[in-house]
């Protein structure tokens, strides 16, 4: 019996993964994700300088 289920489990599996997969990618990208991620993408740069005069 689970001979006869394994594989369509296995494919379901996969398609829910891959499903679930691109929601995230969908949602990362999406429009009101937008300044949340030009954000996060300044936060390198917004760290203090390690090897500034100040510190010394």
């Amino acid at each position: 019996m689970i001979e006869v289920i394994a594989p369509y489990l296995s494919a379901i599996s996969t398609v829910l993964g891959l499903t679930a997969f691109l929601l995230i990618i969908w949602w990362s990208w999406s429009k009101k994700r937008q300044p949340a991620n030009k954000e996060s993408a300044e936060l390198p740069f917004d760290l203090p300088d390690e090897f500034s005069e100040e510190k010394k």
